[in-house]
């Protein structure tokens, strides 16, 4: 058959595989220049040596030492050391308040390559929104952590945890040792449901939860994915067994959070129910993400309610269940502050099983030794942000736009050019005394800035109280065999568990 074509033109089919050529050609010169940007931006940077093909993502072990990898080289590279996944992707470690402050007063958005592999679970929520429609999202939620809000949940946290020290009676009459992490999980997600979501929850008593686990799963893999860079591809990870896990794991987490979504909507649809909601001074939560409307009468869409609870859902339990077990860990380790702590808790609450809100602030020791547990072993050991605009640094050296910096809080908590003494556990550095002595920027449990967390006063809420009610029930004591290695995954675990020794304190008659 003749061609249609004029004689001399190419076939179809010999445009489009030009065509193809020219856009493979411009992805790979513009890959290129960019590479050799970042690669002399970059070389300000003293770092560790690289290898040929991993980088230094070799370097990223799970076998709990990685931490003490990274605070081995933030003494070594002062301010920050680049790390590199694979030779073509840099990330600028930032190990100094200094570097901390330029990066966290700006308004770059968290770093779309490394939080995009929590998106399939957490959808675009409040943590990895940026621009306007971050900024609408953080004014709609903020009334939902007012002191007013925030006022009866104590009482709701007092019975959670209550729950938890009664199981952890029955179970040191057999064993001596609990493992912190598994149970103050299930009673951290106990209390965002009913605090947050107005969700009443038996999960403290059914044993092995679903939820809980698949939340560990992601977390691992997400974390495993980002240091292995085949697993960059989303073709190859889907294909792969750990993406057939990952899945399992988020049907498990969104049919969890969808159950909590629909109750509360169809519980609204009753006059009753909705009539109370209106009357409410301040709303809850999820009352608010229900009730939202803009300046339309539009109310959010089930992709940004389903995100918003996936992120509460989270944030809420996970990384609280990290700070409450690792502060319990270091009072076990350390008893003439925890001894401290109890006598101040029971001139305090007295035989009371219920902390009421006048108490937090009658805890001065207490929440010096908190804060200085959370120095030592924050709950989220580092945020990433990716920078809008390029940065110079207090020591000139520069950074330009779309360069990744990731802030490790882990590092910049134990900064010795900052902190005296850095690995000593010393709670009166938080004395009142002394913050005016600190570096702004020199302890980041919560982050800093405009994207600081905006569930802290909630936290640290419910840290005070999971910490006053153990120390007024048990003595805690190291594990001896059992020493913990910290894996940071999303937030700060330990890959052979938290486990404490437990002795119940006998009531005076």
């Amino acid at each position: 058959m003749a061609s249609s074509l004029a004689p001399g033109l190419p076939e179809p089919w010999h445009w489009a595989a030009a065509l193809c050529g020219l856009y493979l050609l411009y992805r790979l010169s513009t890959f290129y220049l960019r590479y050799k940007e970042l690669q002399r931006a970059f070389s300000a940077f003293p770092g560790p040596k690289r290898h040929w093909l991993y980088g230094n993502a070799h370097e990223f072990t799970q076998d709990g030492k990685h931490l003490d990898v990274l605070a081995g080289y933030a003494k070594q590279y002062e301010f920050a050391f680049p790390m590199w996944l694979s030779n073509f992707f840099p990330t600028l470690l930032i190990t100094h308040p200094d570097y901390a402050k330029a990066v966290l007063s700006r308004q770059d958005p968290k770093d779309n390559f490394a939080y995009r592999f929590i998106t399939p679970w957490i959808g675009k929520g409040l943590l990895i929104l940026s621009g306007q429609k971050w900024l609408q999202h953080r004014k709609l939620l903020t009334p939902g952590f007012h002191y007013d809000v925030l006022k009866p949940y104590i009482r709701v946290m007092s019975e959670s945890v209550n729950v938890m020290l009664d199981k952890w009676e029955g179970m040191i009459m057999e064993q001596k040792s609990v493992e912190l992490f598994h149970h103050v999980s299930l009673m951290t997600l106990d209390t965002i449901m009913k605090c947050a979501f107005s969700y009443e929850s038996n999960c403290q008593m059914e044993g092995e939860n679903d939820y809980i686990k698949a939340v560990f799963d992601i977390s691992y893999l997400v974390d495993y994915r980002f240091h292995h860079v085949p697993y960059h591809s989303d073709f190859i990870f889907h294909l792969s067994p750990l993406g057939f896990r990952f899945r399992k794991a988020l049907k498990i987490a969104h049919e969890h959070t969808d159950k909590v979504i629909k109750k509360r909507q169809e519980s609204l649809k009753q006059e009753s129910e909705l009539e109370k909601v209106k009357k409410k001074r301040h709303l809850d939560f999820l009352d608010i993400l229900l009730c939202a409307k803009d300046e339309n009468g539009h109310g959010l869409s089930n992709e940004d309610l389903q995100a918003e609870v996936d992120t509460f859902m989270f944030g809420g339990h996970d990384t609280t269940a990290s700070g409450i077990s690792w502060i319990l860990y270091c009072l076990a380790k350390y008893p003439e502050h925890q001894e401290k702590c109890r006598e101040e808790i029971r001139d305090v609450l007295g035989d009371r099983r219920t902390v009421e809100w006048e108490d937090l602030g009658k805890l001065p020791y207490t929440t010096m030794c908190i804060k200085e547990s959370m120095r030592l072993y924050p709950p989220v050991p580092g945020v990433a942000r990716e920078l809008k605009e390029p940065i110079t640094f207090c020591d000139g050296r520069s950074l330009p736009k779309g360069a990744v910096t990731i802030i490790n809080i882990y590092c910049i908590n134990r900064c010795p050019s900052t902190w005296d003494n850095p690995e000593v556990f010393d709670p009166l550095r938080f004395s009142p005394d002394n913050p005016s002595k600190r570096h702004s920027h020199s302890f980041l449990p919560f982050s800093a800035g405009s994207r600081n967390c905006i569930g802290q006063n909630f936290a640290m809420n419910e840290l005070k109280v999971a910490i006053a009610l153990t120390l007024q029930r048990y003595e805690l004591f190291p594990h001896p065999d059992k020493e913990p290695l910290q894996v940071p995954q999303l937030v700060l675990r330990s890959l052979n568990g938290i486990y404490l020794n437990m002795k119940k304190i006998q009531e005076e008659s």
